[in-house]
């Protein structure tokens, strides 16, 4: 039974897949706050372009 848990401690199968998931969820995240951060202030950005596009149209 030790030696079947040694190598299951020692198995690095996997081990990337798991780092790569890690990565994803911090960066989502960083959107993720991100957006709520700065979305109200980048809809009011992108609403005035569009009130200046409206004006020279």
């Amino acid at each position: 039974m030790r030696r079947v848990f040694k190598n299951w401690c020692k198995d690095q199968s996997g081990a990337t897949a798991i780092e790569y998931g890690l990565i994803v969820t911090a960066i989502a995240l960083a959107i993720i706050v991100a957006v709520f951060a700065f979305g109200a202030d980048l809809g009011a950005f992108y609403e005035s372009l569009g009130d200046i596009f409206d004006g020279i149209a």
